[in-house]
């Protein structure tokens, strides 16, 4: 298990989700800007940390095309980046201080028949059409890449759309720009951006260990749409096979798949092709159809024998196993990340329902709220989502409604199931109720609950997901879904008005990553409920909720615990599940404690990875409210999400192995709490 401040989690994996913050000194640290954290850190949670291919390919793009002070940001089509451009504008003239952005648009191919593989661009320089294939380069494609320059006192502002909308491009799409590129704009672009920082240059992202990749040459051409581009690729390694878990654990460390590993460990990219690259990438369709058919609940075939088959055109699916028989592939749409779905969501909203605000009921995870309201008219908060909440949303619409005759109230109310951190969940019976009398979308985000374990698309016009989480399980992708409830009221509409504005956002070797990674998931999800369960059982046994006296634990926020009834009128019953098994409560939950003391304790003594992120093949726990709120602790601990709050992702270890770890851990706690330490 590797605890090293700043690495990544998974260790030398080249795309982590996650990183190691292993004490809560370390948490605090990063948030307050601490150079003993921020200068040791290698990777981290995407939407927050701008990966350092993406840096890379930044720094290229800035020294090309930037003036005065200018900084970018990349984005892979033009009306994403015309979005951030619009944004920055807007959100900065908001803040006091009103910024310009302009755009570029870069097309970069291979050497090979470099001229035909470019489109010509039209009047405004916009990209007409899709470039066609260009022989060689990764994906059999050129790489389409639109940069948004902005001075750079407006980073802030830029770096809000980055987080919140997740429609930034993925690392892996920077180094396919990057392996296009020729070896001297790389090095040249590394050392500028390593001068910068006052750092040691990064490696060239075609040279790993001081091996270079061989056998292709590097074209030495790119530039602007409004010219001509090329580029150079670099050869993918070896596809090869094998699981990212099994069946059963030892340990914490077996969780990651680093026993028995028969590869280079110094080569970093073949760990990370370990994870699942089984699909060669020209199959990226095949693979966003299977992810699809998974998310849909259609795939009658979806066990070992038979997992190669799933993306196939012809294949047979039956009837949705979601809670609504009708659902199928044709009503899950693919995202980049989990945030860019409820982004999306939010826009359909407002373009098919009106410029009205929206309901965010219950604590939702931060940048949910944000969308809410940043964009449009804004949103009603109704932080805590209990029933007394639902009782304060009547008396809402009852007024909007008096008061706005012949309009909607809201356009749609946004909740999770259950919901990050706390885990409540809402009575979704009674919101349905409302939103057919007032006649306004239920967008309910399922990452948490997720699939396997409860219905609720019966209840919505949308349900989205953060596919990152659980359903790869790798730690090493991102992914988002978003599925249409086709028995809802405006189902026909927003389909349309989806098929009206719809891109195609996700890369086609994330897709690939993903729908290896997530070929077991309902096997794993089974495995971590019952781990998870087996702990809070524990822990609430030790919590002052429970009745130990002199607990450290004040109380265990879990599904099984909190908002119980409402949880249980959506779980899955084993009579419906796919596999005749009854869902569980999740792996995520979350303490609190007795003192500020105790949670450090707690935390700083579990021995297993910290950092960011959650629905991990391994168990990984943050110090949540630091993290998400630590500029407004005082207003989050209005709702319950108190600043000691420390939140828990259960993995696929050995339950005993588990146990044990927790129990080392509320000894530290409870030593804090008998030797009064405040």
């Amino acid at each position: 298990m590797n605890t090293t401040l700043g690495s990544s989690i998974p260790p030398d994996t080249p795309h982590a989700i996650s990183v190691s913050l292993p004490t809560w000194r370390d948490n605090v640290g990063y948030e307050e800007g601490d150079k003993r954290v921020v200068d040791r850190m290698v990777t981290g949670y995407p939407r927050f940390f701008i990966h350092l291919s993406i840096k890379k390919l930044s720094t290229i793009c800035e020294q090309k095309y930037a003036v005065n002070n200018e900084q970018c940001m990349l984005f892979s089509t033009k009306k994403v980046a015309e979005e951030c451009r619009s944004f920055i504008q807007r959100r900065s003239a908001i803040l006091g201080h009103p910024a310009k952005a302009r755009l570029v648009d870069l097309l970069i191919c291979p050497e090979d028949d470099s001229d035909s593989a470019v489109p010509a661009p039209t009047a405004n320089g916009a990209l007409n059409g899709k470039p066609k294939p260009c022989p060689g380069s990764i994906g059999s494609t050129c790489a389409e890449l639109h940069i948004v320059l902005f001075p750079g006192d407006a980073f802030p502002v830029a770096k809000e759309f980055w987080q919140h909308s997740g429609l930034g491009i993925s690392s892996r799409f920077a180094e396919k720009c990057l392996s296009l590129l020729p070896d001297e704009v790389g090095a040249r672009a590394a050392r500028a951006a390593a001068a910068a920082a006052g750092e040691r240059p990064v490696t060239p992202i075609n040279q790993r260990n001081g091996v270079k990749f061989a056998g292709r040459r590097y074209n030495k051409h790119y530039a602007a749409v409004k010219g001509r581009s090329g580029g150079g690729t670099r050869p993918s390694s070896p596809p090869l096979s094998g699981s990212p878990c099994s069946p059963t654990f030892s340990g914490f460390s077996a969780a990651l798949g680093d026993a028995d590993e028969d590869l280079d460990k110094d080569h970093s990219v073949y760990l990370e092709e370990r994870y699942g690259r089984n699909l060669p990438l020209s199959a990226a369709a095949f693979a966003k159809r299977a992810l699809k058919r998974r998310v849909a609940g259609v795939l009658l075939c979806d066990v070992p024998d038979c997992q190669d088959t799933a993306g196939q055109e012809g294949l047979t699916v039956g009837p949705s196993t979601r809670g609504v028989q009708d659902a199928s592939e044709d009503d899950v749409v693919l995202y980049p990340t989990g945030m860019t779905a409820i982004w999306n969501a939010h826009q359909l909203a407002m373009q098919v329902l009106g410029q009205e605000k929206s309901v965010c009921f219950g604590f939702p995870y931060t940048d949910t709220l944000k969308i809410l309201q940043k964009w449009g008219p804004g949103c009603h908060f109704l932080g805590h989502g209990l029933d007394s909440d639902i009782d304060e949303l009547e008396k809402i619409l009852e007024k909007e409604s008096a008061e706005k005759p012949g309009r909607r109230s809201i356009v749609g109310l946004f909740t999770e199931f259950p919901s990050n951190p706390l885990l409540r969940s809402a009575n979704l019976p009674r919101l349905r109720q409302l939103a057919d009398k007032y006649d306004f979308l239920i967008i309910i985000d399922e990452t948490i609950g997720n699939l396997v374990n409860v219905k609720v698309i019966q209840y919505a016009d949308i349900v989205v997901s953060s596919l990152t989480k659980i359903f790869s399980g790798a730690s090493n992708v991102m992914g988002g879904s978003l599925m249409f409830n086709p028995k809802g009221r405006h189902y026909a509409t927003l389909k349309q008005q989806l098929a009206n504005s719809f891109e195609d956002l996700y890369f086609e070797e994330d897709a690939i990553y993903m729908e290896r990674n997530s070929r077991d998931f309902r096997k794993r999800i089974h495995a971590i409920d019952k781990n998870a369960e087996a702990v809070c059982d524990l822990l609430q046994s030790r919590s002052q909720a429970g009745g130990y006296p002199n607990a450290a634990i004040k109380e265990v926020f879990y599904p099984k615990y909190v908002t119980a009834e409402h949880y249980e009128h959506c779980r899955v019953k084993s009579s419906a599940s796919e596999d005749g098994r009854a869902g569980g409560y999740g792996g995520l939950f979350s303490l609190t404690f007795t003192s500020l003391a105790a949670s450090s304790g707690f935390f700083d003594a579990l021995p297993c990875h910290k950092g960011p992120s959650l629905g991990t093949n391994f168990t990984l726990a943050c110090p949540f409210t630091i993290l998400a709120h630590f500029t407004e602790l005082d207003w989050a601990a209005e709702y319950g999400v108190e600043e000691g709050l420390v939140r828990i992702s259960v993995g696929l270890e050995d339950t005993e192995n588990l146990l044990r770890a927790f129990h080392t851990a509320l000894k530290a706690a409870e030593l804090k709490v008998s030797s009064g330490t405040s």
